[in-house]
């Protein structure tokens, strides 16, 4: 097995790997979204707007993350990540009013984990070509792999400890993971020792010459870049509506603690096969394509939650749920490397990211409101699933866009090892 092959391996590892422990962290708000309830006696619309806040920090944080990324590489920005997200979740150990839930949370926590889905799937991006939406999609697999096992173990450290106790856990472990596999990432692969025999592209050596694709200007100009950003805040809106108020609905509907969690568990679960099995739909058929298929799922799926009653037949809408999930969370980064290639792939792919978390901000608050004006989720999941279709109609106005000879010219940059 060639050094370059072997590399690649524990690039795609690696970045699995800090999936696993951001995005699992992430999606346990919901769990402790009751325990601020309880605690303190927040309404909804209090709580929802903290996760607001952290998905917007994220979002503007991450166009800055994605312009360094380009720059300088991943490593030394993921540590720098990690220390400051542990610093936020131990400084919720001593929350007692609102606005410090959302700064140690909506921002701190949130600074760190904006490096999360910039750093890897970019760089992911960079190190594959013929298998990117696959190795995008194994590296999102962890993501899934997170989304499953964090909330039942938080659920069980919740079952014996206080939530102050479960912050620090949160923070201290977090922490010595993230840091303890920034040093694996690099930028870019080093160059193939024989290209015809490879499946990469070689690359030289310290620059990143190789790379081909758009300037973010050129980018923006186009069509394409701003229907990829509608549909990213689309997306986000109703993803993360159905992610922070799953698990309360579920209780709204007759179920214990320890088993909504176990819905949240199923999304993960199921979250894990869209992501592996639409990358690499996405390899044969083209990201537009694949996206189609999730716009439709996601559609069908959210008008279906509007006639759930039983809260047992949420343990089927679930897995439908989570693979569409899964599945957009894959897709958007190769499909942007797909079209506009990756000379800028890293703040192109920040600022589609940016427009989907002001979209994935406004939807929990939103839905906290709604919930607290009328007692009901049911609007909520009308105008989620009339969201979906709009984006479903978008995604087929996305036309190829050749990139001239001259935008293709790279100048070299830095780059980490």
């Amino acid at each position: 097995m060639s050094t370059r092959r072997s590399q690649s391996y524990v690039i795609v590892g690696t970045c699995f790997s800090i999936q696993v422990v951001y995005v699992g962290i992430l999606f346990t708000f919901g769990l402790m979204f009751l325990e601020f309830e309880q605690a303190f006696g927040w309404n909804r619309t209090t709580i929802s707007g903290a996760f607001s806040v952290f998905l917007l920090t994220t979002g503007f944080v991450g166009v800055v993350i994605g312009k360094l990324n380009d720059r300088f590489g991943p490593s030394r920005i993921m540590i720098a990540g990690a220390v400051i997200h542990g610093i936020g979740y131990a400084l919720m150990y001593m929350i007692q009013a609102p606005w410090q839930l959302y700064l140690f949370y909506g921002v701190l926590a949130a600074v760190g984990f904006s490096t999360h889905d910039v750093l890897t799937l970019s760089t992911v991006a960079r190190w594959f070509t013929t298998q990117r939406n696959l190795m995008s999609g194994i590296v999102k697999a962890g993501a899934g792999v997170g989304q499953f096992i964090t909330p039942v173990l938080l659920a069980s450290v919740l079952a014996v400890y206080d939530w102050r106790t479960a912050c620090l856990f949160i923070s201290i472990a977090s922490t010595i993971a993230l840091v303890f596999l920034a040093p694996f990432l690099r930028r870019d692969p080093p160059p193939a020792p024989n290209p015809t025999l490879s499946n990469e592209p070689p690359v030289t050596s310290g620059t990143a010459a190789s790379e081909t694709g758009m300037t973010l200007r050129t980018a923006a100009a186009t069509p394409n870049f701003w229907i990829f950003c509608a549909g990213q805040f689309l997306v986000f809106f109703c993803l993360m509506a159905i992610m922070v108020h799953i698990v309360p609905h579920a209780r709204d509907l007759g179920f214990a603690p320890g088993r909504a969690a176990q819905v949240l568990a199923a999304i993960g679960g199921a979250s894990i096969v869209g992501r592996i099995v639409m990358g690499g739909l996405g390899d044969r058929m083209g990201g537009k394509r694949a996206l189609t298929i999730s716009y439709l799922l996601l559609t069908g799926n959210l008008i279906w939650i509007l006639f759930i009653e039983n809260p047992w037949i949420l343990f089927l809408f679930a897995p439908i749920y989570g693979f569409t999930h899964g599945a957009f969370f894959t897709l958007i980064s190769p499909t942007v490397a797909e079209f506009f290639g990756t000379r800028s792939h890293g703040v192109i792919f920040a600022i589609v990211l940016l427009h989907g978390t002001i979209g994935g901000a406004m939807s929990p608050i939103i839905a906290g409101l709604v919930f607290d004006a009328t007692g009901t989720y049911q609007p909520v999941f009308i105008t989620l699933s009339v969201l979906a279709f709009t984006g479903l109609i978008l995604i087929n106005f996305v036309q190829k866009i050749p990139v001239s000879p001259a935008e293709s010219n790279l100048l070299p940059c830095s780059q980490e090892h």
